[in-house]
């Protein structure tokens, strides 16, 4: 009878920790933290639609709406919707090669944030002791469609050749997979002539600081330009390589190879006015960003 009674006994101190659930099984009550809470079933994760923002402020009914609004806009720039600027000089080089030696130079500045920025893009080059071959000058507004991908759409202006024209652009760029840089931009002028232009670039890191850059750009147009120098299908194309150190990553000055040819009636163009078609050149120059 004892023996029945102290096992009656222990089973009344166990009995609280337990909790019956509807198939009659022993299960944990209190020390489950989660206990009656419904798990989501695998078609209700990620098919309900995003919460509406909230419309009313609690802080409204003790501040003033005016500046809780302000503190609001501050917060959600600050907290991702930022501005930011951005300089970078892509090619600054000089151009050794067979007859005269030349320039480039190429570069942009930014200012915006993650999906709208505005643009000023330059480039420029020529031979030395003589008047620029090329100056151009674009202001562009950029518009971020996902997260690898821009439209450019702006306007340009060639300094260079004589006669200068302006023109409008149409464009984009981003990075295409295995991490290629690439720009395509068409461009109308006032006058009705469309060009087209393409480039492309692959950073491949030799070392964390030694980078080898390939390049490529390609130039054409819809129609003969003669008083511009420019004929009509693909008019030139340029082919680089370029090694450079990145002594910080703001700094990296670099060596390299081109070539560069113009193509079709562009180089009987060329020709007729005396002017070379292209050939190879030895690079040496500098890349940076601020």
């Amino acid at each position: 009878m004892m023996r029945s009674s102290g096992l009656l006994a222990l089973a009344l101190l166990a009995a609280p920790a337990f909790a019956q659930d509807h198939s009659g099984h022993g299960t944990p009550a209190a020390s489950d933290p989660h206990a009656g809470h419904r798990m989501p079933a695998p078609s209700d994760i990620g098919d309900a639609p995003a919460p509406a923002p909230p419309t009313d402020h609690a802080a409204d009914a003790l501040h003033d709406p005016a500046a809780m609004e302000r503190a609001r806009r501050a917060m959600r720039r600050e907290g991702g919707g930022m501005g930011f600027s951005m300089v970078t000089l892509d090619l600054a080089e000089l151009q050794v090669r067979e007859g005269r030696d030349g320039y480039r130079f190429e570069g942009e500045a930014w200012v915006g944030g993650d999906i709208d920025r505005v643009k000023l893009k330059a480039k420029a080059e020529g031979d030395f002791g003589g008047d620029p071959d090329h100056v151009e000058v674009q202001a562009l507004w950029s518009r971020a469609i996902d997260p690898w991908w821009n439209l450019n759409a702006g306007v340009r202006y060639d300094v260079n050749p004589d006669p200068s024209r302006a023109y409008a652009v149409f464009g984009v760029e981003g990075v295409a997979p295995w991490w290629f840089h690439v720009e395509g931009a068409a461009f109308v002028s006032t006058k009705g002539d469309v060009h087209l232009r393409a480039e492309g670039s692959y950073d491949q890191r030799i070392t964390q600081r030694l980078i080898l850059q390939p390049r490529i750009e390609a130039n054409a147009a819809l129609q003969d330009m003669p008083e511009l120098g420019i004929g009509g299908g693909l008019s030139d194309i340029g082919l680089g390589l370029r090694l450079r150190y990145e002594i910080v990553p703001e700094f990296a000055p670099y060596v390299g190879v081109e070539y560069a040819r113009k193509l079709g009636d562009t180089a009987r163009f060329a020709r007729a006015a005396g002017t070379d078609v292209g050939g190879a050149s030895f690079v040496a120059g500098v890349r940076l960003w601020f």
